[in-house]
Formats: structure tokens, sequence, C-alpha cells
């Protein structure tokens, strides 16, 4: 066994690209190793800026010999056939067998192909690796044909065992593998040699180099904290900034900074995103005022003045920066309060939302439209809603949005406050985007939960309207995740709604002088086929939470289905019931009923759905059975309508002991046929309170 150490040493590596090329490296040469014969213990990638790096443990020294034996003609066949089973095997006649076979004798090869020594593989991988590794962007360097991110420099391969280390022959486009690397770009530059992973992590360490992203994030979160807290100030996390500023650096040193303040007036989400965006800084928050009073910033060096020149720069450059945004957010104020939000937004009119779909004014009206419709849904007030909506996309057109499209709802927010218009409407600017992912938030604000659903409503009508609906992978205009958007706001917020009907009334809206007439006529051809993706984008939802498909499916199949918060109460009540064991049993005696009335109905040709009486009945199972179901049909039919399912299946619990008592008691299949036909119209009125909670012809196992 064997310890097989790899670098890739190029220029700066961008620091998005890093995570991927690590776990590339890693399932392209370990795959490469093992489909060639060989096989090891572990293997772990890592990545700086400048490398990537591939450790492997307990590699094979060579891999098998391998024999393997293929049939061919039979010695009878014409010498063409014979020609090329030996130009397949690679043999000469002399190399063949002869053997007898069910039909006579034929031609067997026996090909054996002798192991390999690992370094000879491991170059032969590595080569192929280097030659075609899938960089989003790659280049070519000088007068060479290898492509790489940025050009590379170098290849570290060796392999270790107890006796000592190898190089590993490898040349690719003139770069000869050898043993040495290079530390830190400035603090520790030269080559040194390795001989194991340890020595190399070692080494670089000591050549100031952290070679684990891991660590270098978990240093600069520790030290960003602790000279937060000593400031009395609090980090603002953000898991996304610290792993791309961890591949920033390979030797990071954390400095802190103030915010001058002439800026510290800025909302704080403008201060966040334009230190982000522009300098990749972190933001530190005054937990007293929640203002952004300091940054964080990280070095790639110890300088001897401990970074206040690389400080001072960098506040000259965030000064200039935070100047364009205190600009950018008077001038948008001013406007505000000279022409109101309305005022503001008057130029989306010119905004084309989608050629097929009109303006974003067209959309605006069509989204105020459908919000006055939600609002007593949601127990919000028509008029709030609709104002709400006519302003929400208004920030689209101010200043700030423009340079930081991530704001858009964020300022909408400042500038309807700065309006003077009412909390809800502003709190709405910022909600209605709302939830953007799984993780994000729900509105709750009955205001701010109508415009979002409009917003959503009104993307999905539209786009199936005009037939433009995700397909496989592609979903260009991010219709999944606005559907999501609509089940999570409905089921978080308990809305009842009717999707049919809501659907459509929006497919049907149009006004010849302000919205756009593409709804016309759609509903009929594309209605059920929206309400069947909500169902799909349903069904995925509830599986993240444990709730079987096959569980939703019979559900799914009841009326009401589009009523998402009935319909999902209806699925976590018959899931709870089928996790006993009264519900499983109870499935087993309706299929069992079930079955036994499809093959009576199809040989009979008749339906038995009615009749059933107990003066028929032969048996205390029989009678039991006629009580029990008449008990049940009383509780469920009135817990039903009031949605009560947790009653519904309460009922169902209390048949599983008298079917299982008939079924083992009875046999259905009188001689005599009239009772036999009773007992089918009994078996019937399983069937038909059973399916009156769900389709459980539906459920699996």
């Amino acid at each position: 066994m064997a310890d097989l150490l790899i670098e890739l040493f190029s220029e700066e590596i961008p620091a998005r690209m890093q995570a991927r090329a690590r776990e590339d490296l890693k399932k392209l040469v370990t795959d490469g190793l093992v489909n060639a014969g060989l096989h090891y213990v572990s293997a772990g990638a890592f990545s700086t800026p400048r490398r990537l790096t591939l450790t492997i443990e307990g590699l094979s020294a060579e891999s098998p010999t391998l024999r393997e034996e293929r049939k061919g003609p039979a010695t009878t066949a014409p010498e063409a056939a014979v020609q090329g089973f030996l130009r397949s095997t690679g043999l000469t006649p002399d190399q063949l067998d002869v053997r007898d076979d069910k039909k006579g004798q034929v031609y067997f090869a026996v090909i054996e192909k002798p192991g390999r020594k690992a370094p000879e593989i491991v170059a032969e991988v590595l080569e192929t690796t280097i030659r075609n590794f899938p960089w989003p962007k790659s280049m070519r360097w000088g007068a060479g044909t290898l492509r790489w991110v940025r050009p590379l420099h170098s290849i570290l391969c060796l392999l270790s065992d107890e006796t000592g280390a190898q190089v590993v022959p490898l040349n690719v486009d003139g770069i000869v593998a050898g043993n040495t690397t290079e530390g830190h770009r400035f603090m520790a530059p030269g080559r040194f040699a390795v001989t194991s992973f340890d020595d190399y992590r070692a080494k670089l360490r000591a050549a100031r180099v952290l070679l684990d992203s891991a660590e270098r994030e978990a240093h600069i979160l520790h030290d960003a904290q602790n000279q937060a807290f000593a400031r009395g100030l609090e980090l603002v996390e953000d898991r996304g900034l610290l792993a791309e500023v961890a591949g920033l650096v390979e030797w990071p040193v954390v400095l802190m900074g103030d915010i001058a303040p002439d800026f510290l007036g800025l909302p704080p989400e403008v201060l966040q995103t334009s230190m982000k965006e522009h300098q990749k800084f972190f933001s530190l928050r005054n937990p007293q005022t929640a203002r952004i009073e300091g940054f964080v910033t990280v070095a790639n060096r110890e300088t001897a003045d401990h970074g206040a020149t690389i400080l001072a720069g960098n506040l000259k450059v965030l000064s200039a920066r935070l100047s364009d945004a205190r600009f950018f957010w008077e001038n948008d104020l001013r406007l505000v309060r000279t022409e109101g939000l309305e005022g503001m937004g008057a130029g989306l009119a010119n905004v084309t939302f989608h050629n097929k779909l009109g303006s974003q004014a067209d959309r605006i009206a069509r989204i105020a439209a459908l919000a006055r419709e939600i609002a007593p849904l949601v127990g919000a007030s028509p008029d709030l809603a609709a104002e709400a909506a006519r302003v929400v996309k208004a920030d689209l057109r101010s200043a700030m949005v423009g340079e930081f499209p991530e704001l858009q709802g964020v300022m909408g927010g400042y500038y309807a406050r700065a309006a003077g218009l009412p909390d809800a409407v502003a709190n709405a600017c910022k909600a209605h985007y709302s939830p953007l992912g799984p993780g994000d938030e729900v509105p709750t604000e009955p205001v701010s939960v109508a415009v979002a659903l409009a917003d959503k409503i009104d993307t999905l009508t539209g786009f199936w309207a005009i037939d433009e609906k995700p397909t496989g992978s592609k979903d260009p205009f991010a219709l999944r995740r606005a559907a999501l958007g609509v089940i999570r706001l409905v089921l978080g917020n308990g809305v009842r709604i009717s999707l049919v009907e809501l659907l459509h009334s929006h497919f049907s809206l149009r006004d010849a002088g302000t919205l756009t007439p593409f709804f016309e006529g759609a509903y009929q051809d594309r209605g059920a086929d929206l309400l069947a993706f909500f169902h799909d984008r349903l069904k995925v939802h509830l599986r993240d939470q444990g709730i079987r498909h096959d569980v939703i499916d019979a559900c799914l199949a009841m009326p009401g289905n589009d009523d998402l918060t009935l319909l999902v109460k209806r699925a976590e009540a018959l899931s709870a019931f089928l996790g006993t064991e009264d519900g499983g049993n109870l499935i087993q005696g309706f299929r069992r009923a079930n079955n036994i009335l499809i093959q009576a109905e199809a040989k009979d040709g008749v339906e038995y759905s009615f009749g059933a009486d107990v003066k028929f009945a032969e048996t205390d199972e029989e009678r039991a059975l006629f009580a029990a179901l008449d008990t049940a049909g009383a509780a469920i039919k009135p817990a039903m309508g009031s949605q009560d399912f947790a009653a519904v299946m309460a009922a169902m619990a209390a048949l599983r002991a008298p079917i299982d008592a008939f079924f083992t008691a009875v046999q259905v299949n009188s001689d005599n046929p009239i009772v036999r036909r009773n007992r089918l119209n009994l078996l019937s009125r399983i069937r038909q309170i059973c399916l009156s909670v769900a389709d459980l012809t539906r459920i699996e196992g």
C-alpha cells in the first residue's frame, strides 16, 4: 500500500470555482484509478487560490492480472468469422482453445491482461484528468495546447510508502511532475521539496499557506467575531461571503475598520450590499441601534504596520463607493418626496416584462386587480392591498436598485415610508417577493400575503397562458419557485382559497385599456395543467416533510383538491392514521373488500352499491359489521363536513376490528344468492365509507 499526493499549482483560481474543482479532481482521479484496477482506503481534496490538492491513502501497488474467457465461432464456421474473432481478441490461431459445445466444437479465447504498476496508472489517469478537466471557463497560454483555468505552473505527484517517496514520471505539455511546491507568494516565496502529505501540509503552514478552506473559514470567522466583540459590535454573518473570501486568501489576516459618520445614515442593507459586492467586506452591526457601524476585511498577508496601510487603502475605496450609494439614496428620496412612489414607478410603462405579456405597468395593473380579489380571503383590506400592489415594483426604477438589483423590495419599503404610505404598504414592498427559497421566511401580514400571492399567481398564469412552462431541469422564469412560494404562503397562513376559481378569474382577466389580452380563453387549455403543476410541487414539499407520495395521491383524488390547506390537513391526518396498527390493518380489509367486489361485479355484470339489509345477516359478525358501519357513517359524514379529519380517522379506526372479524368468520360467496348479494352490498358499504375519506386504492404496500 502507498499514499498518493497530487498538487496542481497555477495562477489564482476564481473563488467561485474552487469547491467544484476540488470535488471534480477527487472524482476524476479516484474513478480513473478504480477503473484501472487499483483500490484505495480514503481520499481528500483541498484548494487554495493557487493550488488544487488531492491526497489518497492506502493505494494498491499494482492492478491485478485479469483473465477473460471469450466464446468464439464454431470450428466449422467460415474462415472470415474465425479471422474476425482473432482480430477482436488479438490472438493467433494457435492460441485458441477448441472445446465441446452443445452443437459441436467451438473456439475459445483465453485472454490474460497482466497487471500494471501504480505509477504507470497514476500518470495515465492524472494526465487524462488534467487535459479534460471540466472548468466552467479555461484558457491557453504561451505556445502550448493545454487548457487550464489560469496558467498551470507545476505538477507535484508523489507516491510514498515505508521505503520512501518517488515522483511519478509525468510530462504534460512540458510541465514535468516533481516533488516541490511553493508557499505564500509574498511571505514565503520560493520552492521546497516534500516527502508526504503530512510533510506537505506542515511545510505549507510554515510557508504561510493554510491548505484547508474549512480551516481558513473558521479562522476568519473566529477572528472577526472576537474583534467585533471587543468593540461592542456583532458580526453580520454571511456564509456565502465567508466561503468566497476564504477562496481569495492563502493566509487570512482579519482587519477591522470603522465606517465614516457621513455614511451611518444609509440603510443597513445598502451598507452591507455595497461593502459585500464591491469589496468583499463583512458588516459589523451595533446591537443597540441595529446600524452598520464597522466592517471586517481579510488581507492575504501580515505586514509590519499590522495592516494599517491596507486598511487605509480600503477605507479610501470604501468612501468612494459609499459616496456613490449616498448619492443614489438622496436622489431617490428627493424623487419620492416630490412625485410619490407611483411617480418613481411611472417609467415602468416603458419597461417590457415579456414581449407576449406586456409591460411592467401592465403586470402591475393585473397584480393590483388580483390582490384586491385575494385580500378578503386573507383578512386584508382590498383597497390597501390594491394600493400596495400598485407601488411594490416602483423601486425597480430607483437609482439604488439600478446599482444593486438584489435590494429590490427592500428599498421599496424605505421609499414607501418616505412617501408617507401606510406601514402595511411599506412592508408589502419588501415582503411580496417572499418566500424566495425553502428556508426563506413566509410573510404573515395580510396585505403582504395578498400582494405576494397575486404577484406569484400572475407570473404563473401569464407564462402558462403563453405556453412557457418549465421543461426538465430548465426553468428560466423560476416558475417552480413561484409555485412553491404560493404553496408556502397558503399553508403558512392557513389560507382557504379555491385555486381553480382564482386561476380561472386571473386567466380571464383583461381590460382593453390597461390589461393584456393574452389570458383570453387560456383557462380551458391551461388551467388544469397549471393546477397539476401546483400538485406536483406540493408533493415535493410534503415529501420533504415525511408524507408519502401515495398518501398525497390518495388525497389529491378527492373533491376540493384545489384547496391546498384542506388537502394538506387531509394528507397529514391520513398519514398519521396509516402509521398506526389500526390504519395498516384497515387498509388490508379495504383492499380485500374492494378486490372481492371487483371480481364479483366483473363476473355478474352488475354494480353492488346499495341494498345491504341487516335482516339477511346470518352471523353475529355480519350484524356487528352492519352496526359498526352505521356508527362510522354517522360519525364520518359530519366530521368531513366540519373538516375534522382527526375525528374521521378515529371513526375509521373503529372499523378495523369488525371488518377483521367479518372476514375471519364469514364466507362472502355463499351458495344462497340472496345472502351472497347482501354480503357483497355490505362490502360495498365498506368501500363507500373508506373512499369518502380518501382514495385508498392509491395507497401502496
